[in-house]
C-alpha cells in the first residue's frame, strides 16, 4: 500500500484516536491502548503492541501507521543543549531543541514552518512562511527527542517541560497546537502537568481568549516594548492588537486563578529597548497584570543590525523591575553556538509569502 495513503496516527489526540477506531468498528477503548504505546513506551511497530489483539494489529498495519518528521541534522552544544533539525517535507524543514538543566529538561516545539510575523530581531522570521504544521509534525517533535533521550539513570523522563516557543506563532495553528497540547496533558499520552506546557504568543489578543477556553497551559507573551510606538518596529502585530488590548486578554486568561502569572518576554536589545526609562515603563504597564518578566539576553544572526545588551545594562534594567516587585529572571543564553538559542532557528522554509530572502545558517547548508 502507498505509505502516503495511510492514516498517521500521530494526528490524532484521544478523542479524535476513539473516532478512528469506532470507524474500523473497534471499541472506542484501543485508542487509550495504542497512545499508551506509542507516546509512553515510544512504539511505532504495531506488532509490538501486545495487548492489542492480532486481528486490529493486521488492520492497522494495512490502513495506518505512525509517522514522526525525519532527523536530519542532530547537534549537541557544550552546554549539552540539544538541536535536531526535522524534515517535515521535501521543501521544509523545521527546528526542535532540548534543553537540558538542573532537576529538568525543557523542549522547545515549533509549530510552523517559518513564521508569518516577521519580527526584527528573530532569525526565523527573516525566512519567511510556508505552512502550519499538522498534529503529527507537532507532537512528532516531543516523540522524536523523547526517543534520541530515552530516560534517565534512574528511570524518570529526561523531557519535564514543554514550551511552544520554537518556529511560528502557535495561535495562528490553534486547531493543531491545541490538539497537541491534548496529547501532551492526557494522561495515556505524555501526561504532562499544565504548568509544565507553555505558550507563547507575539500577541494574538483574540486568540488568547479561545485559547482559554479549551486550555489552560501556562500562557507566555512576547512582550519586548514598554510602549505601542517601540513595539510596532519591534513586533509588527503590534499594530493589528496593540498593547493595552493584548494586556487586557492576559488579564482574563489568568482571572479565574489568583495564583497564576503570565510571562512576559523581553529581549534585550542594545540602545534600543534597555534603559531605566524603559524598564519604568514596563514596571507602570505591568502593575495590573499577575506577571512575571524574562529577560532574553539578544541572540544575534547573520544580517541583523541589533546588538545584546550589556550586563551591566541588563542587571540594572532587572533590578529597576525587582525593586517594583515584579519578579524577574533573566534567562541564562544557551546553545548559541549551534544557532539553538532564542531567536535563532530557522530550519529551511520555502517562503509561500512576500518575503523572499531566506536566511539558512551554513550549518543547516548540507540539507538543500
Amino acid at each position: 500500500m502507498d505509505t502516503s495513503a495511510k492514516t498517521n496516527l500521530l494526528d490524532f489526540d484521544r478523542a479524535a484516536l476513539r473516532q478512528y477506531f469506532v470507524a474500523l468498528g473497534e471499541k472506542p477503548f484501543r485508542a487509550e491502548q495504542v497512545l499508551q504505546w506509542v507516546y509512553q513506551y515510544g512504539v511505532d511497530d504495531f506488532d509490538a503492541m501486545s495487548n492489542v489483539s492480532k486481528a486490529l494489529r493486521e488492520t492497522l498495519k494495512q490502513c495506518a501507521e505512525i509517522r514522526a518528521p525525519e532527523i536530519l541534522l542532530d547537534q549537541t552544544a557544550p552546554d549539552g543543549t540539544r538541536k535536531w533539525l526535522l524534515r517535515v517535507d521535501s521543501g521544509n524543514s523545521i527546528e526542535t531543541v532540548f534543553i537540558p538543566e538542573e532537576g529538568r529538561g525543557t523542549l522547545c516545539v515549533s509549530s510552523q514552518a517559518g513564521c508569518a510575523l516577521d519580527c526584527s530581531f528573530c532569525a526565523t522570521g527573516k525566512q519567511g512562511f510556508n505552512r502550519n504544521l499538522t498534529v503529527a509534525e507537532i507532537i512528532g517533535q516531543l516523540w522524536v527527542a523523547n526517543r534520541a533521550l530515552k530516560r534517565n539513570p534512574k528511570g524518570e523522563r529526561v523531557i519535564t517541560n514543554v514550551v511552544l516557543m520554537g518556529m511560528g506563532e502557535p495561535l495562528l495553528n490553534f486547531d493543531h497546537v491545541v490538539s497537541a497540547i491534548s496529547i501532551m496533558l492526557d494522561d495515556f499520552g505524555y501526561g504532562l502537568s499544565r504548568r509544565r506546557v507553555t505558550l507563547s504568543t507575539a500577541g494574538m489578543a483574540p486568540m488568547i481568549d479561545q485559547l482559554r477556553e479549551v486550555s489552560s497551559v501556562s500562557l507566555a507573551v512576547s512582550l519586548h516594548a514598554p510602549n505601542d510606538a517601540l513595539r510596532d518596529e519591534l513586533v509588527p502585530l503590534n499594530k493589528k492588537y496593540p498593547i493595552a488590548e493584548l494586556l487586557a486578554a492576559c488579564k482574563r486568561y489568568v482571572a479565574d486563578e489568583t495564583s497564576r502569572r503570565v510571562t512576559f518576554e523581553y529581549v534585550m536589545l542594545d540602545g534600543v529597548n534597555d534603559s531605566p526609562r524603559h524598564a519604568r515603563e514596563l514596571v507602570q504597564l505591568l502593575k495590573e497584570v499577575p506577571s512575571k518578566v524574562n529577560l532574553i539576553p539578544f541572540n544575534p544572526f547573520p544580517g541583523t543590525k541589533y546588538r545584546r545588551s550589556s550586563a551591566e545594562a541588563i542587571e540594572r534594567f532587572r533590578a529597576i523591575l525587582m525593586e517594583a516587585n515584579l519578579v524577574t529572571i533573566t534567562r541564562k543564553t544557551r546553545g548559541d553556538d549551534i544557532d539553538a538559542a532564542c531567536g535563532q532557528l530557522v530550519g529551511r522554509v520555502e517562503d509561500r509569502g512576500s518575503r523572499s530572502r531566506r536566511y539558512i545558517p551554513l550549518r543547516e547548508a548540507v540539507t538543500q
